[in-house]
């Protein structure tokens, strides 16, 4: 059963350039580890949805650091390999010790009831279950955003921001893909998989908190917990 989550965004720059964000996504990771899961999984969204193992291994060579993480060949996408080195320890200054129990992607364009089918299915992973959820908000959010600037970008990030600081699993849950896809919001799905994590019988209720908010270069940033 879902016992906590963390939110943190998938961007390189969580590891190498914005110490606030990431001080605020270690304090995230640290409130999982408070509630004793004896399973906490990666989520974050990507190409196609699968299922890693544990050790699986990923690196940010491609986007010109050479930092890696895991073990053996890289095979995670961008969202779970930024998740895994938060979660080790391998960004500076990061809190180390608690390998993921799993690490699971999804794609971008899954179906909403997709994701909260897939969450639901992660919640009972073991009887104490916490998901890392690395996923963002638009890439809209100004005339130098990486899509095209959009006055509904704006909105849209202020309703998943609420969403994290109130642990509101159901508006989340009632974010339109169709609407998401439009505002470059990649990190819809992720969110929606924790949305069916946190809708489970038995979860919660949970306490949420925004521990910051942020739109460098046009890109909605989360980082948050819920326990």
């Amino acid at each position: 059963m879902l016992v906590a989550a963390a939110v943190c965004p998938p961007t390189p720059l969580v590891v190498l350039e914005m110490p606030d964000l990431r001080s605020a996504c270690h304090t995230a990771i640290a409130a999982l580890r408070e509630a004793r899961p004896d399973t906490l999984i990666v989520v974050g969204g990507a190409e196609t949805t699968r299922t890693y193992d544990a050790t699986a291994a990923g690196t940010l060579r491609p986007w010109g650091v050479d930092v890696a993480t895991g073990h053996g060949e890289p095979v995670l996408p961008l969202s779970l390999t930024v998740g895994r080195l938060l979660l080790d320890g391998s960004a500076a200054g990061g809190p180390g010790g608690h390998d993921p129990g799993g690490l699971q992607s999804v794609a971008f364009d899954t179906p909403a009831l997709e994701c909260l089918e897939l969450g639901a299915k992660l919640a009972v992973a073991g009887e104490r279950v916490a998901l890392l959820v690395v996923g963002d908000g638009s890439a809209c959010l100004s005339p130098r955003a990486p899509g095209k600037h959009d006055d509904a970008a704006g909105p849209f990030d202020d309703r998943i921001a609420d969403a994290i600081a109130g642990a509101d699993s159901g508006a989340l849950a009632a974010l339109d893909p169709a609407e998401a896809d439009r505002l470059w919001v990649s990190g819809r799905a992720a969110l929606q998989v924790l949305a069916g994590a946190a809708g489970v019988a038995g979860a919660g209720p949970f306490e949420g908190r925004l521990l910051m908010r942020a739109a460098p270069y046009g890109v909605g940033y989360f980082a948050g917990s819920w326990t």
